[in-house]
């Protein structure tokens, strides 16, 4: 064989082997490339598997809760005795506020303007002495005239009016504290008012004729005739001598 045809033989073995050698290569970057792909399909096949079972316990424990047909006889059997029992104490518990609410319906209301008869109290102990320099009280009584018990207590609204019915005068609260009282049909009960008389006094005097007296909570007055003498005119002052005190 001659030198040149060597040197094809060998060229041609050099070009196969390089052939084969980029195959090979060729052939083992698409290997790594579809080993990723199929571990990424793979984790995700995996993930979307979790999730499927998951969804599935949370469904049959809630079937299992909401009285499905038990597989497995115990456990969903002491869940659908729980759920049973869970029940019942709802359905005692609603009765037990139906109840609850039933009676607070029919509870004691607080008293209404018609139902009280109102009277001052003209007794020898309660008539203000004439003669005190600011430091007397009278007292109006509240009386239950209708068929039930009510509730009364807080500050009643007192407003003196003159003589001539063209002068108003709003009496303010003290600031005494407060509860509240029940009245049974036919009780009684009494508020005080502090009087500044004017018997003697150099201030200038105003006459009521009438006291409208209207009950706490209330709209509606009863209207009482005055039956002592003049007061010491205050109706503008900051802390007048004379003020209304609370029922209760």
């Amino acid at each position: 064989m001659s030198s040149s045809a060597t040197t094809r033989t060998v060229r041609r073995r050099t070009l196969r082997v390089a052939a084969a050698a980029l195959t090979a290569v060729a052939g083992l970057t698409l290997t790594a490339c579809s080993g990723s792909d199929a571990g990424g399909s793979k984790a995700a096949g995996q993930a979307g598997s979790a999730v499927a079972a998951a969804g599935s316990d949370g469904a049959g424990s809630g079937a299992a809760v909401h009285g499905a047909e038990p597989q497995a006889g115990s456990g969903a059997k002491a869940d659908n005795k729980a759920e049973a029992t869970a029940g019942g104490a709802g359905k005692q518990a609603g009765s037990a506020s139906a109840a609850r609410g039933g009676k607070a319906g029919s509870g004691i209301q607080r008293c209404h303007t018609a139902n009280l008869k109102a009277a001052f109290a003209t007794g020898e102990d309660a008539a203000p002495d004439p003669n005190a320099s600011g430091a007397t009280t009278t007292s109006i009584v509240l009386t239950n005239k209708g068929g039930r018990a009510c509730k009364i207590g807080g500050f009643a609204g007192v407003d003196l009016t003159s003589e001539n019915g063209g002068q108003r005068w709003s009496l303010a609260r003290s600031s005494a504290k407060h509860g509240s009282i029940t009245l049974n049909p036919g009780d009684s009960t009494d508020f005080s008012i502090n009087l500044a008389m004017a018997a003697g006094s150099d201030e200038g005097s105003y006459q009521p004729a009438h006291a409208v007296v209207t009950p706490p909570n209330e709209t509606t007055a009863l209207t009482l005739d005055w039956p002592w003498g003049p007061l010491v005119h205050q109706d503008g002052a900051t802390h007048p001598g004379t003020f209304v005190n609370p029922i209760g």
